[in-house]
């Protein structure tokens, strides 16, 4: 027997810890801790799942009709009986639908960002059978007997439409039915691990601390939106409720899908595509755009449960020695003070000399902070925030109106946690106020970890109980059951306020693990939760942050060669797991190296080595590995300008960085599900190696364009298959002709080098252009109007190649004095000049680095070289 906690005892039975019973249901361990195997089990053993789900009683389903209508400025109200319906147009392709009882108001949750919409122009008519609201892209048309919706795009083709059973109310469930066709797919709702195309499948959207397998219904992170692709054209549903919601997603029949929820108003949201683009676009404008991260957020980062300071400051040292890029490290629960929120405890013993040490090494720092405050045990000293809290009265509530007592860190010991209640806005403004302490101590970035909310009870099914309370600022009482999916998201509100209050005009990373609809617009950045040194969890994190990113959390990632282990089963991260696991990392929006050290600093203690886990730094696995990392985390670093114009587009238009294939070539029926390929920003497709002992693939090239071998300068037409091989150091990559990838030299952390010469590095068949974006990568003065655009064009003009440049907007102090134009599969010119100057020949690439202007040609890898200053007026031409 082996004893790991003061609650919890273990058999050894063969290869494998099993759990015998514990002392007391709410002290378990929680999921996630290897000898649990990531189960939740009560003090009997018996295994622990969400609460119990509420099924939909088919047969018991309301038969509603119209009884009359009413025109309102931007839409219908329905009399339906004992209900009435709202259907309103907030734009020419944004339909919203309300059935409510009547006298009732309509719903709109706290993820909807956007509620002043200006009323599209449109038209009512209305037959003895039917009701149509006509927009100049949409048309809605309402049957009468029996109730439902029908939408038709402006061609009059049908986009979506109600089935049968009709939308309503049965026993408090509300639902909608949907017809579908065979060919139609359905993308998104966050984190989900059963794939990019959901058809088939039953979905629950329930924030929780899932069972870290490769496949479970509900995840940390649930968003009620979805995407539906029927051919080649797209819609998209956002079921606006809070409550627990379900999603049969024609896994029952072939013929119609449907969606319920436990309680609450039925609002949807009906967004019209036919992009998927275009959807995702409109879909943040209603629940929000991201902000704008700082640069050295986009970087690399890493992290581990266990660093103490000494290993944050080791890990950061060598990073820095063996010149592998890097701007972040991150602190989890060990930088606490007995686990409290706020203060530094005794196993960061120096922070204001650890922060000096980072932030000259160019280091950032982001602080793990979680939403549970402890409530100090007996004979311990005063914890301000709980006794200045509990004055406030900011507390969840148990329903006879005295604080609810949860049980949060530390397992082992009979403490016991209060929940802050973040829909209250006093609440946020505390929380908020909270954080100054921690900005002063040097932390960049805010992690809000365990905030599904997590709490240690099996009893509880891992959370609050759901009658706890929570009162909003006008007096109403909202039981837990309503507000537990979102949760996090006003806790993500409440950490943004702490930004805008302590850190005025300093951009906020805000890095959150549970989300809702609109979480988007306070976190910065999202992560999957606990994952797996399993293959099966690489090749899972491709389509699960393709899906976060169709809804609307752009900044995605997953820990880097996984999190959990279990080394009696060979479940940790081998060299070769963590070689590809980091070649795909390289190119999360959200990159880190992340593992368990179940707590202990790895340098103190031998945690690591008895248990067989291994620590998960990249020269921790051979000097291979190592090679690896360095080489495409050093790509991320130099691809930095495309991708922070990428997340620019993200801010802008809600556009993905990590993008499925179907996102850009919908047009492509071969694209709708492929999962183990994806697109990094508009140029570049990675197909990478997800597969143990694999050094081959498949590689499908989408159609429409051709496709050039990033390695070998390779060209191949879109609209087929082939075949690629790839060594461990190699990940395949594919560039769209006729593109154009801004790149810079390579920094080991953001602002180490000014950006003085950007490199255009363009693949050019007929056309290439960019809009390329620059401000100070760091304030919100780019929100005031300080940011440059500059449009690039590289034309094929019969005997020449033209470069172009139009400086649009100049209001941000630019460092960049030149460009590199990089031309791929080229020929050696015979001159090239702007207007009446000359570029003179440079005898090599190091010597045109020295001059104003000039060209050199690489005559072994057929590239050309033009150096260009970036104040040239005048068109420069390359005469083959």
């Amino acid at each position: 027997m082996v004893t790991i906690n003061a609650a919890t005892t273990f058999l050894i039975s063969g290869n494998a810890l099993t759990p015998l019973i514990s002392e007391a249901a709410e002290l378990v361990a929680p999921p996630g801790a290897q000898v649990w195997e990531g189960k939740m089990v009560d003090k009997n053993g018996n295994q622990q799942q969400v609460h119990d789900e509420r099924p939909l009683d088919k047969n018991n389903l309301q038969k509603l009709t119209v009884q009359g209508v009413e025109k309102l400025v931007n839409g219908v109200k329905l009399n339906l009986g004992e209900m009435e319906s709202y259907i309103r147009l907030l734009s020419s392709d944004i339909s919203k639908v309300s059935i409510i009882k009547k006298g009732d108001k309509e719903f709109t949750s706290v993820g909807i960002a956007e509620t002043d919409w200006k009323s599209p122009k449109f038209t009512v008519t209305e037959d003895n059978k039917k009701i149509v609201l006509k927009s100049d892209s949409l048309t809605v048309n309402i049957n009468k007997s029996p109730f439902g919706i029908k939408y038709l795009d402006k061609d009059g083709n049908v986009i979506n439409e109600d089935a049968d059973q009709g939308v309503g109310y049965e026993n408090g469930k509300h639902y909608v039915f949907k017809k579908t066709d065979k060919d139609e797919d359905f993308h998104g709702f966050g984190q989900k691990t059963t794939g990019l195309n959901h058809r088939g499948k039953e979905i629950g959207v329930w924030n929780r601390e899932n069972l870290p397998e490769p496949v479970s219904k509900y995840t940390f992170s649930s968003i009620p939106f979805f995407i539906g692709l029927k051919g080649d054209k797209a819609y998209g549903i956002l079921f606006d409720n809070t409550y627990r919601s379900y999603y049969d997603m024609a896994a029952e029949s072939d013929d119609y899908y449907y969606f319920w929820a436990d309680g609450g108003k039925l609002t949807y949201y009906f967004i019209n595509g036919p992009e998927m683009k275009d959807i995702v676009n409109r879909y943040t404008d209603l629940t929000g755009k991201m902000q704008m991260p700082p640069e050295w957020a986009m970087g690399f980062h890493q992290s581990a449960w266990g660093y103490h300071q000494k290993d944050i400051e080791q890990v950061a040292q060598t990073y820095r020695e063996k010149n592998i890029p890097i701007d972040g490290v991150m602190l989890d629960i060990e930088w606490m003070d007995d686990y409290k929120n706020f203060y530094f405890g005794d196993k960061f013993p120096d922070p204001d000399g650890m922060n000096k040490r980072l932030h000259d090494a160019g280091f950032h720092y982001t602080s793990i902070i979680d939403p549970a405050i402890r409530v100090p045990d007996p004979g311990q000293p005063e914890y301000i925030p709980y006794t200045e809290g509990t004055q406030k009265d900011l507390w969840v509530k148990n329903p006879d109106g005295t604080n609810y007592l949860g049980k949060v860190w530390p397992w082992g010991v009979p403490s016991k946690s209060v929940f802050p209640n973040f829909m209250k806005q006093e609440t946020r403004d505390w929380w908020a106020k909270w954080h100054k302490p921690v900005f002063d101590k040097g932390a960049d970035g805010i992690w809000n970890d365990m905030n599904e909310p997590a709490n240690f009870s099996t009893v509880d099914y891992w959370t609050l109980p759901l009658d706890r309370i929570f009162e909003t600022d006008n007096g109403e009482k909202l039981t837990h059951e309503e507000a537990h999916n979102v949760y996090a998201h006003t806790e993500a509100q409440a950490t943004d306020q702490a930004f805008k209050t302590n850190k005025p005009n300093v951009r906020p990373f805000i890095l959150t693990r549970a989300s809702f609809t609109g979480t988007q617009r306070y976190a910065t950045a999202t992560w999957t939760g606990d994952n797996w040194s399993r293959w099966e969890m690489l090749r899972i994190s491709i389509f699960q942050d393709a899906n976060v990113g169709l809804t609307g959390m752009a900044m995605v990632g997953n820990d880097i060669g996984g999190f959990a282990k279990k080394p009696y089963e060979g479940v940790v991260a081998t060299p070769e797991l963590f070689a590809r696991w980091v070649q795909v990392g390289a190119f999360y929006p959200f990159s880190r190296d992340h593992y368990n050290n179940d707590g202990k600093s790895p340098m103190e203690t031998d945690a690591a080595q008895s248990l067989k886990w291994g620590r998960q730094e990249p020269w921790q696995f051979g000097k291979e590995v190592e090679d690896i990392s360095r080489k495409y985390i050093s790509m991320r670093y130099e691809l930095m300008p495309y991708l922070y114009n990428a997340f620019k587009d993200a801010h802008e238009k809600g556009n993905l960085i990590f993008q499925p294939l179907v996102y850009q070539f919908q047009q492509d029926q071969n694209t709708h599900d492929i999962q183990d390929q994806f697109m990094f920003g508009q140029s570049l497709m990675m197909a990478p190696i997800v597969y143990q002992g694999a050094t081959s693939r498949d590689v499908y090239l989408p159609e429409g364009v051709k496709w050039v071998d990033y390695w070998t300068g390779e060209v191949f037409e879109g609209g087929q298959t082939i075949h690629k091989d790839a060594d461990l150091g190699t990940l395949p990559i594919y560039v769209k002709q006729d593109s154009i990838i801004p790149r810079r030299e390579v920094q080991q952390h953001s602002g180490e080098k000014e950006l003085t010469n950007l490199i255009l590095d363009t693949y050019l068949d007929n056309k290439a252009s960019y809009s390329f974006y620059e401000d100070d990568a760091k304030t919100e003065d780019y929100t005031r109007g300080e940011f440059n655009i500059t449009e690039f064009s590289v034309d094929q003009k019969g005997n020449h190649v033209e470069f172009s440049q139009n400086k649009q907007t100049q209001s941000y102090a630019s460092d960049i004095q030149s460009y590199t134009l990089k031309l791929h599969n080229a020929t050696a010119p015979k001159k090239v000049e702007a207007a009446n100057d000359k570029y003179a020949e440079a005898a090599s690439l190091e010597e045109l680095g020295k001059e104003a202007s000039g060209y050199f040609f690489d005559n072994t890898e057929k590239v050309l070289y033009v150096k260009i200053p970036a104040n040239e007026s005048h068109k420069v031409k390359i005469f083959n």
